[in-house]
């Protein structure tokens, strides 16, 4: 297929995501299903239109005056993709799979010397006006540039597993790839987002993968993990593992030394667990599936509990931009009210002088500061390690920068980290 196509493919995704409410994911799977003769590359470049018109479709609607499909595909092919109209409209001619031609007005909005002029704050930063005094609060006088920068591209990152592998070895497994050789953070591996119909490479079929040299984890995710603090020897619980990227960072971080408990409510979040154990080799963690009781034989014994809080997910709105735009008040008050509880339940698990840490892929203060510090205040026995001192005692001499609010926390964000968003604190047990 050739860009006239693509285009017409990605304005028939956002239409079928609009009418039938379905997944960015599941709609591009079916328009893939319906319409075999497209190739991997063709497959990959609709989905690059559709996710990039769904990221900044508040700016891109304001600049064609209509948040239609098509206005959104062509204002990205035009403004990001640097398309030029009158050769678009050529192409457009004889190929049977092309959507209309450019008019005269969507060439005049296209060519618009500033396209959001007027436009309020919350749209140049796309996203919900509800959203920007909660982002303001967050990032105060940056927040515009902090949430404009949550509406890019992001990069494949790789966590590599030193129970197995080092990172010059994974390198040299993955260099027909050309993977970013600047080292961020020590078992890191980056490959650029890139821009228009660029791809990632798909490492999970690579050999290095397969044998568990490296995992998919974002740098942000790995930093916190880090942060977290886990070492060789500790008891450790994982409350809420998931599919354990975290547990397995925990793991290598540990080398296979003391025990991590790792546990989680959702059985299916849950299950990917045990088949990526076995490929990373970490044999210090023992899974506790959900069921009554089942961690009682833990409480007040364990070293340092690790709580990865449900929340919004507004820390990895790069990667899934539809949440950004169905999230609702409602939903955020009932995350914040489930990070209470949870934080309560973790609690009782530490010995004394036991650490808890609450993480949150989260950018919203009252998932992240605001919930710390009501934690803290309702648990004077509690003390919170200061920020700047749980970063330097693990980045000190890496090129990376956070934000350190006043309560302990750390936050990461695309902007100033150049990772998804996260929230991490660690609080010690008196």
């Amino acid at each position: 297929m050739r860009l006239p196509g693509r285009i017409a493919a990605a304005i028939d995704v956002l239409a079928d995501i609009d009418a039938h409410k379905r997944p960015v994911a599941e709609a591009l799977k079916a328009w893939g299903l319906n319409n075999r003769f497209a190739g991997a590359g063709d497959r990959a470049a609709i989905g690059n239109l559709v996710y990039d018109a769904l990221r900044r479709k508040s700016s891109h609607a304001w600049a064609m005056g209509s948040d239609t499909p098509r206005a959104l595909v062509l204002s990205v092919v035009v403004r990001e993709w640097g398309e030029n109209i009158e050769e678009l409209n050529q192409s457009f001619e004889g190929d049977r799979f092309a959507a209309a031609p450019i008019d005269a007005d969507e060439a005049a909005k296209l060519t618009a010397a500033d396209p959001l002029a007027g436009a309020p704050d919350h749209v140049r930063g796309d996203v919900p006006e509800w959203i920007a005094p909660h982002l303001a609060e967050s990032f105060g006088e940056d927040w515009v540039a902090e949430a404009h920068d949550l509406s890019g591209r992001p990069p494949l990152d790789l966590r590599v597993n030193t129970l197995k592998a080092n990172r010059d070895k994974a390198l040299r497994a993955l260099s027909r790839f050309a993977p970013d050789a600047t080292v961020i953070i020590p078992e890191g591996i980056r490959f650029p987002a890139g821009d228009r119909d660029s791809r990632t490479p798909n490492v999970q079929s690579e050999e290095g993968y397969i044998k568990g040299w490296f995992e998919v984890q974002d740098f942000g995710s790995q930093i916190v993990a880090a942060l977290g603090g886990a070492r060789g020897g500790e008891q450790v619980l994982d409350l809420c593992a998931g599919a354990g990227g975290k547990t397995l960072a925990m793991a290598a971080a540990m080398q296979n030394r003391g025990q991590i408990f790792a546990y989680d409510s959702d059985r299916t979040r849950l299950a990917p667990i045990y088949d990526r154990l076995k490929r990373a080799g970490a044999r210090n963690v023992q899974v506790r599936a959900p069921g009554e009781g089942v961690l009682d034989d833990l409480i007040g014994k364990l070293d340092r509990v690790v709580v990865d809080a449900p929340c919004t997910g507004s820390g990895t709105w790069r990667r899934q931009p539809t949440a950004k735009w169905k999230l609702t008040p409602e939903q955020l008050a009932v995350r914040v009210e489930e990070q209470r509880a949870i934080l309560i339940e973790a609690a009782k698990y530490l010995k004394p002088g036991g650490t808890l840490v609450y993480i949150t892929c989260s950018v919203l203060p009252e998932e992240n500061a605001r919930q710390a510090a009501s934690f803290l205040e309702a648990n004077p026995e509690f003390k919170a390690v200061a920020g700047n001192k749980l970063w330097m005692s693990h980045f000190s001499g890496a090129k990376l920068r956070a934000r350190f609010s006043p309560e302990g926390g750390v936050s990461l964000t695309p902007h100033l980290t150049g990772t998804d968003g996260f929230y991490v604190i660690a609080m010690q047990r008196g």
